[in-house]
C-alpha cells in the first residue's frame, strides 16, 4: 500500500492507543515509559492534523508516526550540554565551560554530593555548623589570608563587599578601572546597585597615589583597585600600586579592596603570564580584601572567593544578601578537593587542567601536534603543522598569550565553515579556528587522553 501523505484526510489518522501498543512502539514504552510516548504520540498526530487541515498532508501510517515519535523522544533525550574537545586554543573559552575540573576532584565531589554530606553540622558536637567550614581553612592556608568566604561568583562578591562596607558611603575608584566585563556588566552601574557613591578620580591613563589621599573624606568607606584583566593600557601610564595605596590606607585609616577577577594561586610569570598578580602575592602586600574566580585560574566551579581581614570577612556573611549568595553543597565540594591539590604546588600544576594547559611548554605542544599531523596523514587526510599562539581566555591576561604548534587542514569535505559544522555536530563536539579557509587545532586545549578521539572525530568528518 502507498504511503498516505498529500491525500491523507483526518479520518485516515490512527488512534493513539493502537499506536502505543503497537509492536514498533514496544521498544521506546520500554525505554521511556508509556506515560512519555503517549505524550509524545499524541503531539505528533496533532501535528498530522494541523498539515492535513493545512492542505500540506503527511505520512499517516503507523509505522510513520511511531518513527517520527522516536526521533522527537530522542531529541527530549539528547542533553543540551555535551562532551567537547576544545582545539580553539584558548584555555579558558568562556562559551565552552571556562576551566575544566579536575578528574579527581569530580569524582570526590560526586561520591559526596549524591548521598548526604557535611554540609552544615559540625560531626563533633552533633550541632549546626557554618558551610564556609568546609573550604575557609584550606582557602586561608593556600592563600595566606586571615579568612575567607565563598559566594556563587565574583561578580556576587564584588556586589556584597561593596554593599556590606560602603551602602550610603563613598568608593574611590581610579578612571582606568570603571571596568565593563560580559553582559554589560558595568563596575558603575554595580556600585548604584550596592547603595554606594563612586568617586573617581585621576584618568583612564594615570592616576596616582596622591589622587586617591586627595579624595578621601569622612565619608570615604573604601579604596577601591580593580584588576584589569580584559583589557590593557600601554604606552604613556602611571597606576598607583597596590602597597602605596595600602600606605594610604593605613595611614588614612580606610581599607583596600582588590577586585582581581581571574584570581591565580600560584606566580605564573616562569609560563610567560607577566601581569597576572596572584592571590599569596595581594594578600601579602597588604590588602584588606581581595576578591577573585573559582573557575577561572583557579581551575575550579564558578564562585566568588573574598578573602583577607577577618573583621571584614565576618561582616560580609553578616550581609542580608550573603544567603541570596551563598554556594550549595556541590559548588563547596569542588571548591574544597580543587583546594587540596594546592596543598602541593606541583601538583596542582599537573592535576588542575588549566594550570597543566598553561604550563605546557611550546616543546610538548609541537610534540602533540606532529602526533596528531602522522595519525591524519595515515587516515588519508592531508594535514600540516606551523607555529602559533594560544590564548589564556576567559577576560584574563589580555595581551599575554602562549607559544604553540597547530595542525592545519585546508580541506575536509565542503567549505571550512560547513567542515566545522560538522564536527561541532559530532559526538563529542569538537571546536577548532578558522584562519586563512583552512582548520586549525591547537593541541594546548586538548586535554589528556583526548589526542585520538580528536584524530577519530576529524577522520569521522571527511567527505
Amino acid at each position: 500500500m502507498a504511503p498516505k501523505t498529500a491525500t491523507s484526510s483526518l479520518r485516515d489518522l490512527p488512534k493513539v492507543d493502537a499506536l502505543v501498543g503497537h509492536p514498533d512502539a514496544a521498544g521506546l514504552v520500554a525505554a521511556y515509559g508509556r506515560a512519555l510516548v503517549t505524550t509524545e504520540i499524541r503531539a505528533e498526530i496533532e501535528l498530522l492534523r494541523h498539515r492535513i487541515r493545512e492542505g500540506n498532508g503527511g505520512d499517516v501510517r503507523a509505522e510513520a508516526v511511531i518513527a517520527a515519535t522516536r526521533s522527537r523522544l530522542e531529541r527530549l533525550h539528547t542533553p543540551n550540554q555535551c562532551r567537547v574537545i576544545n582545539a580553539t586554543g584558548v584555555i579558558l573559552h568562556t562559551s565552552l565551560g571556562r576551566a575544566p575540573l579536575a578528574p579527581s576532584v569530580m569524582a570526590a565531589a560526586a561520591r559526596q554530593s549524591a548521598q548526604y554530606s557535611l554540609l552544615e553540622l559540625d560531626r563533633e558536637s552533633g550541632k549546626r555548623s557554618d558551610r564556609d567550614k568546609l573550604v575557609a581553612d584550606l582557602v586561608c592556608r593556600v592563600t595566606g589570608a586571615e579568612a575567607a568566604t565563598v559566594v556563587n561568583n565574583n561578580a556576587a562578591a564584588t556586589m556584597i563587599i561593596l554593599n556590606t562596607m560602603a551602602e550610603g558611603r563613598e568608593v574611590v575608584c581610579s578612571r582606568a578601572h570603571m571596568v565593563e566585563i560580559g553582559g554589560s556588566y558595568r563596575m558603575p552601574d554595580v556600585m548604584r546597585k550596592a547603595a554606594c557613591h563612586l568617586v573617581e578620580i585621576g584618568t583612564t591613563n594615570k592616576t596616582r597615589a596622591a589622587d586617591y589621599e586627595q579624595a578621601i573624606t569622612d565619608r570615604t568607606a573604601m579604596l577601591l583597585k580593580v584588576h584589569t584583566s580584559n583589557y590593557a593600557i600601554v604606552g604613556f601610564t602611571e597606576m598607583a600600586s597596590l602597597e602605596e595605596l595600602v600606605e594610604v590606607g593605613r595611614r588614612r585609616k580606610v581599607p583596600v579592596v582588590y577586585d582581581l577577577g581571574a584570581g591565580s594561586l600560584v606566580d605564573l610569570k616562569p609560563f610567560g603570564i607577566t601581569r597576572e598578580p596572584s592571590v599569596p602575592e595581594l594578600i601579602r602586600q597588604g590588602a584588606d580584601l581581595v576578591c577573585f574566580s573559582g573557575d577561572k585560574l583557579f581551575g575550579g566551579p564558578q564562585a566568588g572567593i573574598i578573602v583577607g581581614r577577618k573583621d571584614l570577612v565576618a561582616a560580609v556573611k553578616k550581609n542580608a544578601l550573603f544567603r541570596m549568595m551563598r554556594c550549595d553543597k556541590v559548588t563547596l565540594s569542588l571548591l574544597e578537593h580543587t583546594l587540596r591539590l594546592y596543598l602541593d604546588p606541583a601538583r596542582a600544576l599537573e592535576e588542575v587542567p588549566t594550570l597543566n594547559l598553561i604550563s605546557r611548554s611550546a616543546a610538548e605542544c609541537a610534540r602533540a601536534a606532529r602526533a596528531i599531523c602522522a595519525r591524519l596523514k595515515k587516515r588519508g587526510i592531508a594535514a600540516e603543522t606551523r607555529e602559533s599562539r594560544s590564548q589564556i581566555g576567559g577576560g584574563s591576561t589580555p595581551g599575554d598569550d602562549l607559544p604553540t604548534t597547530v595542525v592545519v587542514i585546508k580541506s575536509l569535505g565542503g567549505t571550512p565553515d560547513a567542515a566545522a559544522r560538522r564536527l561541532r555536530m559530532g559526538t563529542p563536539s569538537v571546536f577548532c579556528r578558522i584562519e586563512e579557509d583552512s582548520l586549525v587545532f591547537d593541541p594546548r586545549t586538548v586535554l589528556q587522553g583526548q589526542i585520538m578521539e580528536l584524530v577519530s572525530a576529524i577522520t569521522a568528518q571527511r567527505k
